[in-house]
């Protein structure tokens, strides 16, 4: 299934549970959905920028656990575990993984450019996680635990830089 089949088109921006599992219909892009998807975590980091972290936390715990319903949800409706459009996942991870970034250009950038590569190589426990949990909690954990490599990993680049 094609993430440009018409006919899922005007499912994701007809059902508003399509809609938001496909991030906005940022999952719909033909090529590179999750890194697409991706950008809108990167969106809502700037836009939260000044909120403080307590409140970037908070609307982080809510972006997953909002996640496991909205990417489960679409998933069964769909009728394929993780369609490679259903994006949440990674506005989430991104968002999480810009949370510990430094507020540099370069960190963002590295940020982001990590968070991708473990989303798509998946090395373990991710790939594992996904498909051992099935639903919304496999969905979403395996980028969570994405992010958090990239988190770290942006986290002694910084100790060493300094």
């Amino acid at each position: 299934m094609s993430g440009t089949e018409p006919n899922l088109v005007r499912r994701v921006l007809t059902d508003p549970v399509h809609f938001l599992a496909f991030g906005l219909g940022t999952g719909l892009a033909p090529f590179a959905p999750g890194t697409v998807g991706s950008l809108l975590g990167v969106l809502l980091a700037w836009l939260t920028l000044d909120l403080g972290l307590i409140v970037q936390l908070g609307i982080c715990a809510a972006l997953f656990l909002f996640g496991i319903w909205v990417c489960g949800e679409s998933s069964k409706r769909l009728g394929v575990h993780d369609h490679g459009g259903i994006v949440w996942d990674e506005i989430c991870g991104m968002y999480l993984v810009l949370l510990v970034a430094p507020r540099l250009y370069s960190a963002w950038i590295l940020g982001f450019l990590l968070f991708r590569a473990f989303d798509i190589v998946k090395p373990w426990p991710i790939r594992d996680l996904d498909h051992r949990l099935g639903g919304g909690l496999g969905i979403m954990l395996d980028d969570l635990v994405a992010a958090l490599y990239a988190a770290i990993l942006l986290a002694l680049y910084g100790w060493l830089m300094t």
